[in-house]
């Protein structure tokens, strides 16, 4: 008989109200990938954890399995980040797109869920690690996000040698429905001209280069930061609700 108690760490993606006094939160583990479990009682005042199971912060949960969702009986936080995620706007509106992006990546039962789960983990706690010690200017960590954790799921862009025919680059066109950059020969009608820091940019945000894209200027931030969103939106087959309340600078 399978254990029905597990533990693993997790960053909670997502919470949901239940009854009067439950909540439902859904949370993406290191381990078991994304989970739905119910925390029982925690709407109360006299809860033992229910400011624990705040969106953005990484815990160490103990779960009891269910049968059409886990319980929730444990909860230890390792990292508040929804502290100080919280109290700027512009970092909320990232990370709410980031972990909204993860929720979809990661989701059971759908084409987008055979993303790698605990990659998808580490790359996320990661960025929210550096949105809420502010390494980075908040749009540069949510656009480097965005690639990778597209790239972990099998659609990472090419950044310089052509997607189409692979000839060397750098090249001056970005093509979203073709994967990326695009020579003369192979652009395609809807390419969009891209100005060379641009292009230089987007690998940087993609390999995680963070010297190159701390350089980066606002003209390059903010064409990057609109291929970027074109490039999910395409892959993902819908515009991530969060995405339209993020502040470009």
């Amino acid at each position: 008989m399978p254990e029905r108690l597990y533990r693993d760490e997790a960053v909670i993606l997502r919470t949901y109200k239940l009854g009067e006094a439950d909540r439902i939160v859904v949370i993406l583990t290191r381990a078991h990938g994304q989970v739905r479990a119910v925390a029982k009682g925690v709407r109360r005042t006299t809860s033992r954890f229910g400011a624990r199971l705040e969106p953005f912060s990484m815990v160490d949960l103990q779960l009891h399995h269910g049968r059409a969702l886990d319980v929730v009986t444990q909860v230890e936080t390792l990292h508040p980040f929804a502290r100080s995620i919280a109290g700027d706007y512009a970092v909320f509106t990232c990370a709410s797109t980031m972990v909204e992006t993860a929720e979809r990546l990661t989701a059971d039962g759908g084409d987008l869920g055979t993303a790698d789960s605990p990659q998808q983990y580490l790359l996320l706690y990661g960025a929210l690690y550096a949105l809420a010690r502010a390494r980075h200017a908040p749009g540069l960590v949510l656009d480097s996000y965005l690639l990778r954790a597209l790239a972990l799921a099998g659609w990472a862009p090419s950044c310089y040698d052509c997607a189409r025919c692979g000839a060397p680059g750098p090249h001056a066109a970005f093509h979203v429905q073709a994967g990326g950059a695009v020579c003369s020969a192979c652009r395609p009608a809807g390419a969009v001209d891209v100005d060379p820091g641009t292009m230089a940019l987007l690998g940087a945000l993609l390999s995680g280069d963070w010297d190159v894209a701390d350089a980066s200027t606002g003209r390059e931030r903010a064409q990057a930061s609109g291929i970027v969103s074109a490039y999910v939106t395409w892959h993902l087959e819908r515009r991530l609700r969060s995405l339209s309340l993020v502040e470009r600078v």
